[in-house]
């Protein structure tokens, strides 16, 4: 209740750009709880899946920063965040390879 009070003052007071990426914030906060826990750790250890989860929140999140208007402090920190993000999603991958690679038999020749 306090938080739909406190956003609904700020709404009605702060510019509509703030307003907007705060929606933002909100809405990807929501998106990201529910996806985390709802993650099941069938293939690979739970922190892994669960990184990749989020880092790839982090990915759409950041994408929607970058459509505004090139150079500003969004748009920079979209970028940043999508490629900090990538990073983060390929090591996960790479990490769980080479975990699953320690349980695979040995070819005997």
């Amino acid at each position: 209740a306090f938080a739909a009070v406190f956003f609904g003052i700020v709404a009605a007071y702060a510019h509509i750009t703030f307003v907007s990426q705060l929606l933002y914030f909100i809405l990807s906060g929501f998106l990201g709880y529910y996806l985390i826990w709802s993650v099941e750790p069938a293939l690979f250890s739970p922190l892994m899946s669960t990184s990749n989860s989020l880092s790839g929140v982090v990915i759409l999140g950041g994408m929607l920063m970058t459509s505004l208007p090139r150079g500003s402090a969004s748009n920079v920190l979209g970028s940043t965040a999508v490629t900090v993000a990538a990073i983060n999603v390929f090591g996960g991958f790479a990490v769980s390879y080479r975990m699953l690679l320690m349980f695979k038999a040995e070819k005997k020749n």
